[in-house]
């Protein structure tokens, strides 16, 4: 177990400093990559000293910065000769904030959640492919239930600032790249399945926010938040999910798929109307995921958004 190595991004809070406890206590090699350094080293500190594994390693990385994507991967391949497991755990929800981008010019949720764990991932690729069973895995929300409206598209026309839109909303655009964040686990798992490399998605559908987390969100909202929180489960129990699907046997050969809270496999819903009563009953369930998710042609599109983007604004020129 000492040679079995996990990146977890967004490993300081959440769902992630979960599951970065629970990996060490099952005895891997832990790698915390996270934006800020100084508030995360405490937590190094806490998951060292409570699990006993000295094997917990924090990395700066800010998912966002392509730059800081390739200095990560530098510092990690320097140090390490293989990766088995790959979370893309980190995401940018600041709800109510305004229009925002990235160093490199793109959207700043876009930016964290879509092209950052693209590149992020092939960056690390060969790294990989050194593993006997390399897993990635995508944390992905149940707000993508919004797309189960036939009207809900992926909007592509303003992901670098070309234009100034006052009805943007990050709720929106978190929906929309989450979206994408699924059509990336489609379309990574059959890129990538000739090197045994499988990719898996799980749609969270919440989990406990701290108070530091509350006080990111508008006031107004951050009371309907702490009323969700009410019901919402521990970070633990998702953390157990990541870890599951992540070194299970019997996901070891499942790839490209979305596994709901239980780790059951979901299927995309049908494109033709069945009524109120089945739209009722897709929007609550736990079965299905919107069709769209399997637009070959909006799968196509982010992609080689993602593709050009990570040309276009980085050093390091990926295929």
């Amino acid at each position: 177990m000492q040679e079995r190595v996990v990146i977890i991004t967004g490993a300081n809070s959440g769902i992630g400093k979960a599951s970065a406890f629970r990996f060490a206590e099952e005895g891997y090699t832990v790698i915390m990559a996270c934006r800020n350094v100084k508030v995360s080293r405490p937590v190094q500190q806490e998951i060292v000293e409570s699990t006993n594994n000295a094997r917990v390693e924090l990395l700066e990385l800010d998912v966002s910065c392509l730059s800081s994507i390739q200095s990560f991967c530098e510092e990690f391949q320097s140090r390490f000769e293989k990766l088995d497991i790959l979370i893309h755990n980190a995401a940018y929800f600041n709800h109510g904030a305004s229009y925002q981008v990235s160093v490199d010019g793109v959207e700043l949720t876009f930016a964290t959640n879509v092209v950052g764990p693209y590149y992020l991932t092939h960056l690390l690729l060969d790294h990989l492919k050194k593993s006997d069973d390399p897993r990635i895995l995508h944390a992905g929300s149940n707000i993508i239930k919004h797309f189960f409206d036939p009207k809900k598209s992926i909007d592509f026309s303003n992901l670098q600032g070309e234009n100034n839109d006052p009805k943007f909303s990050v709720y929106k655009m978190y929906c929309q790249s989450k979206m994408a964040l699924m059509m990336l686990t489609f379309k990574q798992a059959e890129e990538f399945k000739n090197a045994g490399i499988k990719v898996n998605a799980l749609q969270i559908n919440g989990a406990k926010m701290s108070k530091e987390t509350l006080m990111k969100v508008t006031p107004g909202y951050r009371v309907v938040a702490r009323l969700q929180n009410l019901f919402f489960r521990p970070t633990t129990y998702m953390a157990d999910k990541y870890y599951e699907i992540c070194t299970s046997e019997r996901f070891r050969d499942v790839t490209g798929k979305l596994f709901n809270d239980e780790l059951e496999l979901m299927e995309p819903a049908s494109e033709t109307p069945k009524g109120i009563l089945q739209d009722v009953k897709q929007l609550v369930g736990k079965s299905l995921y919107p069709a769209y998710a399997k637009n070959d042609t909006v799968i196509n599109q982010v992609y080689e958004l993602c593709r050009e983007l990570t040309v276009m604004k980085g050093d390091v020129r990926i295929g």
